[in-house]
């Protein structure tokens, strides 16, 4: 018998502690992106989502933010929302509880200097969720921002393969898809299809923010 995989899981918790889908209610989806901010290609994708009248979701390393606070400031500015996806992507199931408070409180801590918000939306590195860390932000009355639809940008596949998958797969009612923006992939996969997904009338929004 096949087991259930993690994404199906957590989509049996309620949404406030695993988010795996976006509001159903409209003809909507979530673009999401892990891993910036990056110099070289965060900047290309925020001109196109500009172009398309997309909102998204940036999942920011901190000391990646430290680094490049300029483009953290235009991905507010723009109207995106900026999520925690830890201080320096460790391997979460490596640390220990405390350890892992202490990447999520640090960047937690970064991210509030541009918009001011003390705490938020916070996906793990590399999807894995540990069962303590889960159970920490239940107490917390906090959650986990997961996806329903990895794009695999992250593996050398070629854009037109990748592309092609999600044109298939297409974007149902509150579809949060996963992608980075550390290299080239996603915006070259968006090139081809936001002109369609526009055609076919689905808004593109930013993650509604983590409740303080």
């Amino acid at each position: 018998m096949k087991l259930p995989n993690k994404q199906t899981l957590l989509g049996l918790l309620p949404d406030a502690l695993a988010l795996t889908r976006g509001d159903r209610s409209e003809r909507s989806a979530y673009l999401t992106f892990d891993d910036g901010p990056n110099p070289t290609f965060t900047p290309p994708l925020l001109d196109l989502l500009a172009q398309h009248d997309a909102q998204a979701s940036f999942f920011l390393i901190g000391d990646q933010v430290e680094r490049h606070p300029g483009i953290v400031e235009r991905i507010v500015a723009e109207g995106h929302l900026i999520g925690n996806h830890s201080y320096d992507h460790p391997h979460f199931d490596r640390l220990p509880l405390s350890e892992q408070i202490a990447q999520v409180e640090r960047t937690d801590r970064l991210l509030a200097r541009f918009d001011g918000r003390p705490r938020h939306r916070f996906r793990t590195p590399r999807g894995v969720v540990p069962l303590r860390l889960l159970a920490r932000f239940a107490r917390e009355r906090r959650g986990i921002t997961y996806w329903s639809y990895d794009s695999l940008d992250y593996d050398d596949h070629p854009v037109d393969r990748l592309a092609a998958a999600l044109e298939r797969h297409g974007l149902r009612n509150g579809e949060i898809v996963l992608m980075h923006d550390d290299s080239a992939r996603a915006e070259g996969i968006l090139r081809r299809l936001l002109p369609q997904w526009r055609d076919q009338g689905i808004a593109l929004r930013a993650l509604p923010e983590e409740p303080a």
